[in-house]
């Protein structure tokens, strides 16, 4: 897929307050300009994901595969405060010539969905075929459908809910702490500043993303007579560095985190029914059976309130994470919805 970037020179307001005069979009599409009347295919990233989606689903999104780019022109644009391409606490501001760290606004899934909507009218898109998301993309998907009810034609939800739950905002809380912990988190001198933080956090969100039954299956001890049990918690280390290894830093994190604290597609909106009434995409809610984070229950309870909704469930041992690892369940539910097209 194509790397792109758009440059916005006008100013761009925030939910919760703020502005900013100068936006950057980091997106990637087919590798190929846009054929108005086309199918267009656009994907949501998840919390640490990033806008090439071959990148972080390179089971599902590629040539040949269930999302061909070849086939389709396939969008996806990275989130406000993610660090990789879109401006977030990471970017420089221009006022100091430092990243912003704290001074940036806090920004919320509506603020997100606003700038990706930026993107889709610079590439002349005025119909968007499919849009599906996990987790935060499909807090995104969700309030898109609602923003612009009249763009998308079919959407896939998945793993995600139309609010947050108290349960997720207690673990991203826990990250936050742990980032606070680290005193090199308020110190801003640069962004490594409160990595070991960040280490900690990935792996407090890890354990929510995961079962019970999943880290037996995958962390058992290989000795049955070892003294002090270490390979689950060699992996939680092993995670924690692999995210900064990525380059992912403290600040976009801790802005993400409140990102995900913000999603409610009900406010100021007469409620979360009021708000799904709006939606007239074809929709699909795809819950994992031992997802902790979104549970099904949470997900049939959507559908009912929908219009032209239908359910699917994904059988996993491994929760949330699930809609990574469970690629076969996954193309036999999304490849007759393609077939369509």
């Amino acid at each position: 897929m194509k790397y792109n970037k758009l440059v916005i020179d006008r100013p761009f307001e925030f939910e919760a307050g703020g502005r900013l005069d100068h936006l950057e979009m980091v997106y990637y599409t087919s590798d190929r300009p846009y054929r108005p009347g086309e199918t267009v295919v656009w994907i949501c990233h998840a919390l640490t994901g990033n806008a090439n989606p071959e990148d972080w689903w390179p089971q599902l999104v590629g040539k040949g595969k269930t999302f061909d780019p070849d086939k389709y022109f396939i969008v996806c644009a990275a989130m406000l405060c993610s660090p990789y391409g879109a401006t977030g606490p990471a970017s420089v501001n221009p006022a100091t010539g430092r990243p912003y760290f704290f001074d940036f606004p806090r920004t919320t899934v509506r603020d997100i969905v606003a700038a990706e909507i930026l993107v889709r009218k610079h590439l002349g898109i005025e119909r968007i075929d499919m849009m599906l998301g996990p987790s935060i993309g499909g807090f995104q998907a969700l309030e898109w459908v609602i923003m612009e009810p009249e763009v998308v034609r079919d959407v896939v939800f998945l793993a995600t809910a139309t609010r947050v739950n108290p349960f997720m905002t207690a673990f991203n809380e826990s990250q936050r702490m742990a980032l606070e912990a680290d005193p090199t988190f308020r110190a801003a001198a640069d962004l490594t500043g409160g990595s070991a933080g960040l280490a900690c956090a990935r792996s407090i969100a890890l354990i929510s993303y995961r079962t019970y039954a999943g880290y037996n299956l995958t962390q058992a001890e290989p000795d049955e007579d070892t003294l002090f049990a270490d390979r689950a918690a060699s992996y939680q280390r092993y995670q924690g560095q692999k995210l900064l290894r990525r380059d992912f830093d403290a600040y976009s994190y801790w802005y993400l985190t409140y990102a995900l604290d913000s999603m409610n597609v009900g406010r100021g909106r007469g409620g979360v029914e009021a708000a799904l009434s709006r939606i007239q995409a074809n929709c699909m809610m795809i819950s994992i059976e031992s997802d902790v984070l979104f549970p099904p229950s949470h997900g049939r309870a959507t559908v009912a309130a929908l219009k032209h909704a239908a359910y699917r469930e994904i059988r996993s041992e491994f929760g949330h994470d699930g809609f990574l690892i469970e690629n076969d369940q996954l193309t036999a539910i999304l490849q007759p919805l393609l077939e369509k097209y």
